[in-house]
């Protein structure tokens, strides 16, 4: 376990330093967690709140944290859960898989940059088309590079099928923008 991790348990678990715990804990993992979210369910605004709702979790279940994985990981799960459950409201509202997927690709041509090349939007939308549990494997592989282990304990899900996903997924966005640069 990393030494800041250490320090972040120890004042997270002390009720007098619980709140200078969760601000510590907050500027360690803030950025890499709204990333995570923001490539899950795309929009700014959405991550912003996904990314609140996570640390509030945290806050309120820090008993909850057995120390049997990585703070990191731990939180990843929050973090992903609740990116999980935004999307299968906007499923419920959208009503078909195929909507999402046309509304979560629409919404990244909506809310990237406007210099953001051709390759960056077709690697976005490619990564859009992608199923929930590919999406999410891709993401924290591609993005975090993080090892198998910590994304089995993350996403709850065997070495061997975070692997075939992840390959999978490979070929699938690697496809889809080799077809849409040609066009």
């Amino acid at each position: 376990m990393k030494a800041e991790e250490s320090i972040i348990i120890q004042k997270m678990k002390a009720p007098h330093t619980r709140e200078q715990g969760l601000k510590l804990l907050m500027d360690t993992y803030q950025t890499r967690l709204y990333w995570h979210i923001r490539r899950l369910v795309v929009n700014h605004d959405d991550a912003q709140d996904l990314l609140q709702d996570t640390f509030v979790k945290v806050y309120r279940n820090f008993d909850n944290f057995k120390e049997e994985s990585q703070l990191y990981t731990w939180i990843y799960r929050i973090a992903t859960n609740e990116a999980l459950q935004h999307l299968n409201k906007i499923k419920k509202m959208q009503k078909t898989d195929e909507g999402v997927e046309t509304y979560l690709q629409n919404a990244v041509a909506d809310n990237l940059q406007h210099d953001a090349t051709q390759i960056e939007v077709l690697l976005q939308k490619a990564i859009q088309s992608l199923s929930e549990k590919q999406k999410l494997v891709f993401n924290l592989k591609y993005y975090e590079d993080l090892p198998y282990e910590e994304l089995s304990k993350i996403l709850d899900m065997s070495v061997g099928t975070l692997k075939t996903n992840y390959h999978y997924a490979k070929e699938k966005v690697t496809l889809y923008i080799q077809q849409h640069l040609e066009e």
